[in-house]
């Protein structure tokens, strides 16, 4: 029996596989189209598409573990609920699920909401899950690197009320230790959610020093202006989501992102090992600009 990972060749979904792989489990990568992606010796390709009703079915067979991670799209919540019901179908009673901290809090925006419809029928099923909710990824800047680098400007609206941003190496590597753990346990083990964060929370200054050092020259924050944030999304993507973004930000300057107490000395347990801070990730984002 195997480990089915969905979204296999995103950022953490590819960790994933990496991180699995490399500990001895046997994996199934699933992705919409073939040989787009090496993945580590002995994982297997597995051809399909969530809503493809027929294509999960035979992903999802032989699986014993399912991880299930999928994308901001518009049809988000139909994917999640379609491949989670097909999971039941299949007998699967180990599963890791990607959600997004306050997904109950956010209430008006779009992927947040759709997250925690997800999140309550794995609740209102009693499924033996582990869901995850990670903070804002520190690799979302990645994006920004060349304004922070050619502007001296720190671009994200992220305001002053604290973001505890979470490095994606970090989430992949506690998704893993979730996954084997409810794989190798004798039987389905009870649900569990866990708010996944780093160690401290972030403003919009903070996040721009930060920068500085890496740098070793001013970085400013550009402020929290939401409306040319929007329209500068909106100029090289989709409407909606530009849309989807801004509002999360202003909960993000409304309200922040701060995992619940204890958070980061349960991450850390099951790490092992500190988690990442964005001063590291900034330095390791500058020296490869």
């Amino acid at each position: 029996m195997s480990i089915l990972v969905t979204g296999a060749s995103g950022t953490i979904g590819s960790l994933v596989v990496q991180g699995l792989a490399g500990a001895g489990a046997q994996v199934k990568a699933l992705v919409r189209k073939p040989g787009r992606q090496p993945f580590p010796s002995g994982v297997s390709e597995v051809v399909g598409d969530l809503t493809d009703v027929a294509s999960m079915r035979s992903a999802l067979s032989s699986v014993r573990t399912l991880f299930l991670l999928n994308a901001v799209t518009p049809d988000e919540v139909t994917q999640a609920l379609v491949t989670l019901n097909l999971a039941r179908e299949a007998g699967i009673e180990r599963i890791v699920y990607l959600s997004v901290i306050h997904a109950d809090r956010y209430t008006n925006v779009p992927h947040f909401t759709g997250k925690h419809t997800v999140e309550r029928m794995i609740a209102g099923l009693d499924m033996p899950a582990t869901v995850l909710r990670p903070a804002y990824f520190m690799q979302n800047d990645l994006t920004i690197r060349p304004v922070i680098r050619d502007h001296g400007v720190y671009p994200m609206p992220i305001g002053q009320a604290g973001v505890e941003m979470v490095d994606t190496r970090d989430i992949a590597d506690i998704a893993v230790a979730e996954l084997l753990r409810r794989d190798k346990a004798a039987a389905a083990l009870p649900r569990l959610t866990l708010d996944v964060v780093g160690p401290q929370a972030l403003t919009g200054a903070d996040t721009a020093q930060a920068w500085s050092r890496a740098l070793g020259r001013d970085v400013t924050y550009g402020g929290s202006a939401l409306d040319a944030f929007e329209q500068q999304l909106a100029s090289f993507g989709p409407a909606w989501l530009a849309y989807d973004m801004r509002l999360m930000m202003a909960g993000i300057q409304r309200i922040g992102m701060h995992g619940d107490a204890g958070a980061v000395d349960r991450l850390q347990a099951i790490l092992g090992r500190p988690l990442r801070t964005y001063a590291d990730f900034a330095q390791e984002a500058a020296a490869g600009a």
